[in-house]
């Protein structure tokens, strides 16, 4: 199966080799295409409470690269990773935030230290497993969806630097996950079947809240409704995100009404978890401001240019697109106006722009407006 855009032939290209499903058929794609292939596999936490699955993943790493007859490299980028992902992730939660470390470890490590690692072993190109695609043309880089929209990662890759995506190729960008399974299968890959990583990398399979409490330290407080009444008490605010319907341990109570309660705000100078009942105006914005953004390609001075940019945008990985209207604020700011209004838009997430299939770029999403502004004004 070609891999559409480039020519690989006689190509060195270094493959970040997970030991998983897609890098492994990613790595044989390569190799059909006629590119002198080298893998290379990333330790980026080391943790031996028995979560972390490293240690196996290298291993099944080794064995798809045996198996395909290609050289393999490991890397040691753990401090890296501490340095610029997991001290950024423990500071948002400290600031009654939710991030998302999968954004800067595309950006710093994956694209970054390793791509760095990867010049060094003298590689044309790098290469990965995402479900996403690249085009150049005339010397404008386009990051483009993937073709299986279930799988599409371009999300969290929006703040890899254009430059280090004109060196990337992504052999998946073109096919459905279905179709990786099979190629696996009926190449006879030891991998095939093995189950796809969920969730944040460091913290594996283990209760979210155990983790996070062994770095930071629990703050119990209230919960309270907007109008002050106290429904409850939570465990600290870091351990709730906007929106959130499960754990909050105030449905059973006798004057709580049918309706389920939900996640509006966090008062960090109180240490207030704010809750409402139903679809409530407090869960929605009408508008987000933004941090500084991450531009791709020929999109970089485009709003600089008219003042405005009419595209669509995704507060949250699989949300379908929505309508939107940017604009650049007097401090350099993004702002955001929606078509329709969002629900339960997180501080500290990532606002990620599109037209069609194409991702223009994004930024982190600062403060929210609209209808919850107007209501939490009058609290």
């Amino acid at each position: 199966m070609a891999i559409s855009g480039t020519n690989l032939k006689g190509k060195k290209v270094i493959l970040g080799m997970s030991g998983g499903v897609d890098s492994a058929v990613a790595a044989l794609l390569l190799k059909q295409q006629g590119a002198e292939v080298q893998a290379l596999h990333m330790t980026n936490w080391e943790d031996d409470d028995g979560y972390c699955t490293a240690a196996a993943d290298l291993q099944d790493a080794r064995r798809v690269c045996e198996d395909l007859d290609i050289p393999l490299h490991h890397a040691n980028f753990a401090r890296q990773y501490r340095d610029r992902v997991f001290d950024y992730f423990l500071d948002e939660y400290r600031a009654g935030r939710t991030p998302n470390p999968d954004v800067l470890c595309n950006r710093e490590i994956k694209f970054g230290v390793f791509r760095d690692y990867a010049k060094r072993l003298g590689g044309d190109l790098l290469a990965t497993g995402h479900y996403a695609r690249v085009e150049i043309s005339e010397g404008d880089v386009a990051l483009l969806k993937g073709a299986d929209a279930g799988k599409d990662q371009s999300y969290f890759l929006h703040a890899v630097s254009s430059e280090a995506l004109a060196e990337t190729v992504f052999p998946l960008g073109e096919l459905m996950k279905t179709d990786v399974r099979r190629i696996a299968r009926d190449t006879g890959l030891s991998i095939y079947d093995k189950k796809d990583s969920t969730g944040i990398c460091f913290i594996g399979e283990r209760p979210f809240r155990e983790f996070l409490s062994s770095y930071l330290p629990a703050n119990p407080g209230p919960i309270r409704t907007p109008e002050g009444t106290e429904v409850g008490d939570h465990h600290g605010l870091m351990y709730y995100t906007l929106g959130q319907r499960q754990g909050l341990g105030v449905g059973g109570r006798e004057d709580a009404g049918s309706e389920p309660w939900y996640v509006a705000d966090k008062d960090l100078d109180e240490n207030l978890l704010i809750v409402v009942q139903g679809e409530h105006p407090m869960l929605y914005s009408a508008a987000i401001e933004l941090g500084e953004a991450s531009w791709i390609g020929r999109i970089s001075g485009e709003l600089s240019r008219t003042g405005a940019l009419n595209c669509n945008v995704k507060i949250r990985y699989r949300q379908p697109d929505q309508p939107c209207l940017v604009t650049e604020s007097g401090d350099g700011k993004l702002h955001v106006s929606f078509e329709s209004e969002q629900r339960a838009v997180a501080p500290g997430q990532f606002a990620v722009f599109y037209d069609g299939d194409r991702c223009l770029g994004g930024a982190v999403i600062d403060r929210l407006f609209g209808v919850q502004e107007s209501v939490r004004a009058a609290i």
